[in-house]
């Protein structure tokens, strides 16, 4: 649920204070004093080189798929380096040139549940599985359109056909975990310790499985999300998926305030690309609003 980072572990209550303001300021002493911090990912600078030669073909004389496929990396590159108006603009001039592309409509979809447009998701992400229904991710992100819809119904079926294509998945095992839990908490649970018995417990994604089961403390997981990082893993990109996790299991617990620091956290990492990433910010929204209205 895909950037070279430095690990401090210091005091991250008071930075996280001075940049969330009055509003939360009493939500500052409920994190632990440890948590690991990381320099936000920049973006590579392949991008921009690629950035550049896509403007350069887009003046040539192409077909119109071409164009259209050109559009629609120029739009996944705006999207991997967070400029999401411009990576819209370009999915939808894609789609213009060649409406047969599913992975951009996917991508419109997923930009649209940021934007809580949810009819326009839909559209977008059935659009996806009907040009493909095979699709790897649509099925995922239009069950979290759905559960951020509030169709928590709907937003099962989708992520338990997204599971059982992948049944050793522990993201896959955790988002069916959250959309059961809307419905029934216990019922939730049941199914996520079967479910967890098919992942591989030396991956780092079933310590976050671990974590919603019961079975590792909030401080212990903490401990161990720098630890033993594979090769081709960056630090940066573990940490906005555990502080997002972080975040809503603390929402399960009550604990808003200390979600919201948690969301605060992923969003620091700068890995745009990420599902985690992307919700974060809905996520604080939310709590934002849900506080204004008490």
């Amino acid at each position: 649920m895909p950037m070279r980072t430095n690990v401090t572990f210091i005091g991250a209550l008071l930075l996280l204070g001075s940049m969330t303001g009055c509003a939360s300021q009493s939500s500052v002493n409920q994190l632990p004093d440890n948590v690991v911090l990381v320099e936000p990912e920049r973006a590579e600078f392949r991008y921009e080189i690629e950035l550049a030669r896509i403007a350069q073909m887009l003046g040539e004389d192409l077909s119109q798929e071409q164009r259209g496929e050109l559009y629609y990396r120029r739009g996944a590159l705006y999207d991997a380096v967070g400029l999401r108006t411009l990576a819209r603009m370009d999915f939808t001039r894609a789609l213009e040139y060649n409406p047969r592309l599913a992975d951009a409509y996917n991508f419109l979809g997923i930009q649209y549940t940021q934007l809580e447009e949810f009819d326009y998701a839909y559209e977008a992400f059935d659009s996806a599985i009907e040009l493909n229904p095979e699709h790897r991710y649509a099925y995922l992100n239009r069950g979290i359109a759905e559960y951020y819809d509030a169709r928590t119904e709907l937003s099962q079926e989708d992520l338990e056909y997204h599971l059982k294509k992948e049944p050793g998945d522990p993201y896959r095992v955790i988002w069916l975990f959250l959309a059961e839990h809307e419905n029934d908490p216990e019922l939730a649970q049941k199914s996520l310790e079967k479910n967890k018995t098919q992942l591989d417990q030396a991956e780092w994604g079933y310590q976050i499985v671990q974590l919603y089961a019961g079975q590792l403390a909030e401080k212990e997981f903490l401990q161990r999300m720098s630890r033993n990082l594979e090769e081709s893993e960056k630090l940066s990109e573990r940490l906005c998926e555990a502080y997002f996790y972080l975040g809503k299991y603390m929402q399960i617990k009550g604990e808003p305030l200390s979600a919201m620091n948690y969301f605060k956290l992923a969003l620091m990492t700068n890995v745009y690309e990420f599902v985690e990433h992307r919700y974060a910010s809905v996520e604080l929204t939310r709590i934002r609003k849900a506080m204004l209205t008490r």
